[in-house]
Parts: C-alpha cells; structure tokens; sequence
C-alpha cells in the first residue's frame, strides 16, 4: 500500500511527523508522530512554587498566556487562594490579546496558503488601485527567483480552486494580516509588559492596578484587530466556503469533542469553568446524534497512556501519576514510524475512556448547546450555516470545514467579548473597586488543578506543593489531545490519526488534502 511521510509537516507551531497509507486515493490508516521531548514538567519539580509560571509559559512561545495562566489557577488551588475579580477581568483581558493574535494568524498565515493560490493572483483583474499595489509586490517577489516561504507550494494542484481576483483579495489580507497580529500582540503587551511569556498575573491575581492611559490603549489597539475581523476575515471566510464545500465532507474523526473552558463570564467571583464564554464539557458520539453536553471531572475522567509514547510505559493513569521518563526506543532520525508499537514523544489522553477533539470547534459547541440563546454563538452560527447553504445541518460542522469556520466565528465573538470586559474593569474601578491581588502564603503545600483552553483547544495544569516545593508537575497540552498516538489495549487512533482516515488524495507526491486535514486542528 502506497505510504507518504511528510517530515517536517511547517507551518505548525511544533514539530510533526505524519505518515499516512493511501489505497485507491483515499488515507486508509496514518500515524502522527511528535519529534520532540519537552520535559517542562521535570524541569518544574523541585522547585519553588513561584518559578513554576514563568517556566511553564516557556512550554509554547506561541501560546504562553493560557500555560501561565493554568499554573497560576492551579497553584492557587492547591493554595485555597480566590483571586478577586479584576484579577479575573485581567487574566481575560490578556488572554483576549493572546486568542486575537494567534486566531488571525492561524486562519492566513498557517492555514490560508492550502486554500489560496498566491501565483494565481498574479493573473487577476485587480479590481483597485490597493488591489494593484498588491500584485505589483507579489509580480517583484516572484521576479526575484527567491521565492522563500512560497517555494516549495503545490500551486498547480488541481484542489485550488479559488477564481485568481479570490485569491489575490485574499493574498492582501494576508499582507495585511502580518501587521494585525502585531497590533494584537501591542495590546497584549500593554497589560503583560511584553509578549510572549508576559510577567503581570502571578498566584494571586494580578500584579499592579492598571492606569486609564493604559485601558484606552488596549481598547484602541482591540478595536483595529476587531475592525480587521469583522470586515475582513469573516467576510473572507464566507467568499471562500462555497468553493470547498468538499471540505464538509473530510476529517470527521472520532466525532467526541472536550473543552476545559475558556474566559470568564457570569460568575466573575468565583471563576466556575461551567459558566465560562465558552463553558466546560464533553460531547461523546457526535456523529451518532448525541449532542448532549456531558459534565468533566477531571478526577475520574482524564487518563495518560503511554503505550506508544516514548516513555516509561504507563497505561492509564491519571496525570497526577503521570511522569516524563524519557525511553527512546525509534529508529534514529525518526525515518518511519508505521508499524513500531511505540513511535512518539506525545502522551495519548482519554476522556471518559475515549479520544478527544479539542479546539475551537469543540469549544464554539459547547458556547452553542450549553449557553442557548443566552449566548452569541447561536445566532451566529445558525446564520453562518444558513449563508453557506446549509442551515441548521449541525454536523456539517464535524469536519475540516467547520474547525476552520468554528475558529473564525470564535474569534469574532471574542473580538466583541473584549471590549466588554474592558468596560466591566473600568465600571469596577468607577466605583472604587481596586483589588487585583489576593495574598498567596509562603510555603503552601497540596494538590492543585487547572483547566483553561489555549487557542489550540484544551490545556490543563496539575501540580503539587510540599512546603512551597513543587514535588510534581503534569501538563497536557491541545497537542496531548489531537496529537495522541495510538492509545489504551485495543490500540485506537488519536483524533487526528482518525481524521486523516478517509481524506482523498489526488497526488501522493503532492498530498495538499493531507495537510488541510492536519492544519485544521492547527498544530
């Protein structure tokens, strides 16, 4: 059966081996493989509780607000320590920034170039004097014989299929998109003092009271993004849908979907991750009908494997038993890991004794089967499916089309989410409110959790105190989740390993359709 190894899979914020078996065009098993060992947790152990945030925002330069974050949450679980709720609004503020960055990015710059044919827009009738500036910049790029991150594009694949003035729109918002992230990476940094890997949210709270210069030029810099969303991205993701709507129809998966939650939202004084924008749960056999919302504990609920990890070899225990041992048992240089019985770095994880997608779709799911009405997600979504044709067809949502929209209409509700938050911190203040910080004890000991998405789906932190030493750290990543390895006895596919299953290939030397697949779960 014919194999494709695709070995570095970029633009991806890690590092991806991915093979796949093809038989008659179409993926029959694959096997994702992640080529490198972090260890943060290790690193973390024996160390004094206040180090244990600043090391773990270094587990993803990409992502570092929701792993500061989580460490923080769980320390101070495990401390019995409620921050107060500008503490709260804070950490949403900032996270806000993190989610406005990350989404822009992935929707053209990581995920954009398998849809749009940049050399195509050299042969399109520009329709306005910016449109023209455009492709005179791309024609001088292409003229230079140096084409960097466009070198090595499948450009003459017969699954581009956007009209040439499609795509050169779309080539400049992509231009465009640069100069946005770096505004929503400003408006981070106005409240975290830098980014990545921000300094201000400490176990406690938050670490200074923010000044009004300071909450005006977020809010400016939030409203560009947002301006840049509404009348851009969205309407972007809307012109291109109609010509893929065979992406509706790919990388279904297992069909089970998970979320710790993200944002607080109407319970600002005690944080409940059921109440969050985008609240807490599980959907198990979606793609039965069921869409009923279950609750998480994550107590009884979350287990490791290790059984085709390259690591001691624990079976289904729960993260706080969870070690990282390093055991490298692969072929040198990770050439081919079909077959192998143990063939990556990544843990595998388990929800209720099933894998789980993680990631904004299964978060817009629970915003939309949890929240109702109550929330904007219904609306827009309901709206959504019916301008692409396909109103109140729920499930047309469990494939690479819909992770891709999911991630846009999140980011949209964000966006406006943002700005109400911001005038939810400046009514507090108004009104004499000024407690950021809730005092953290010196040497606490006992066990912590903590649950709070990254822009890549479901991340959570556990740690454990013992007189102010963390005797032990477990995190499982977005990437733990949809990255798994084949896990428990009856060696199942990861979410992605399942969702590759079934993706047509035209060209095994050219596998465009494999990495829409791969780069809708954003990895």
């Amino acid at each position: 059966m014919p194999k494709i190894i695709i070995d570095p899979v970029t633009r991806i914020e890690g590092h991806l081996h991915v093979e796949v078996e093809v038989e008659n065009g179409v993926v029959k098993d694959a096997w994702t493989c992640s080529t490198l060992f972090r260890g943060m947790e290790t690193i973390v152990e024996g160390r004094p509780w206040y180090d244990a945030q600043h090391y773990t925002e270094r587990i993803c330069g990409v992502c570092p607000a929701p792993h500061g974050h989580n460490s923080a949450f769980a320390l101070e679980d495990a401390a019995g320590v409620n921050i107060p709720v500008n503490g709260r609004l804070m950490r949403n503020l900032l996270e806000c920034g993190q989610l406005l960055h990350d989404h822009v990015l992935w929707f053209y710059v990581l995920n954009g170039l398998d849809y749009v044919n940049v050399p195509s827009a050299l042969g399109a009738k520009a329709s306005s004097e910016e449109l023209q500036t455009v492709q005179r910049r791309l024609q001088v790029f292409v003229d230079s014989g140096q084409l960097g991150f466009l070198e090595s594009g499948y450009w003459d694949h017969p699954a581009y299929t956007l009209p040439p003035e499609l795509n050169l729109q779309l080539a400049a918002h992509y231009l465009e998109s640069v100069s946005i992230q770096a505004t929503a990476s400003e408006a981070f940094a106005v409240f975290g003092g830098k980014f990545p890997h921000h300094m201000s949210t400490p176990p406690g709270g938050w670490s200074s009271v923010p000044h009004e210069e300071q909450i005006n030029r977020y809010a400016f810099k939030v409203r560009e993004v947002k301006d840049f969303i509404d009348n851009k991205m969205v309407p972007d993701l809307l012109a291109i849908a109609p010509y893929y709507l065979d992406q509706a129809s790919i990388g279904q998966g297992h069909g089970n979907y998970f979320s710790w939650g993200v944002l607080d939202w109407n319970d600002l004084e005690e944080g409940r991750p059921e109440n969050r924008f985008f609240p807490q749960g599980a959907i198990i056999g979606a793609l039965e009908g069921n869409l009923e919302v279950q609750p998480v504990n994550q107590l009884e609920d979350v287990l490791v494997w290790y059984n085709s990890t390259w690591q001691e070899p624990f079976n289904g225990v729960h993260p706080y038993e969870a070690k990282q041992r390093p055991d490298f048992t692969g072929p040198h240089g990770i050439t081919e890991v079909a077959g192998l019985d143990r063939y990556a770095w990544d843990r595998s994880s388990t929800l209720k004794g099933v894998p789980c997608e993680v990631g904004p779709l299964a978060e817009m799911l629970m915003a939309y089967l949890v929240h109702g009405d109550s929330h904007p997600a219904k609306q827009m979504v309901d709206s959504t499916l019916a301008a692409v044709g396909q109103a109140g067809n729920v499930p047309v949502l469990f494939s690479n089309l819909g992770r891709i929209a999911a991630r846009t209409l999140k980011i949209q509700l964000v966006a406006d989410q943002t700005l109400a938050y911001v005038e939810a911190l400046r009514e507090n203040m108004k009104n004499g409110d000024l407690d950021f910080f809730a005092p953290f004890p010196d040497s606490p000991s006992g066990r912590g959790f903590s649950g709070w998405d990254a822009p890549r789906g479901s991340l959570a932190h556990w740690v454990e105190l013992d007189g102010g030493v963390v005797s032990h750290y477990s995190v499982i990543t977005p990437s733990g989740w949809n990255f798994s390895p084949r896990m428990t006895s009856d060696r199942i596919r990861g979410p992605v390993e399942e969702a590759l299953v079934g993706t047509p290939v035209a060209d095994p030397e050219r596998p465009l359709e494999v990495l829409r697949t791969l780069h809708s779960f954003d990895p």
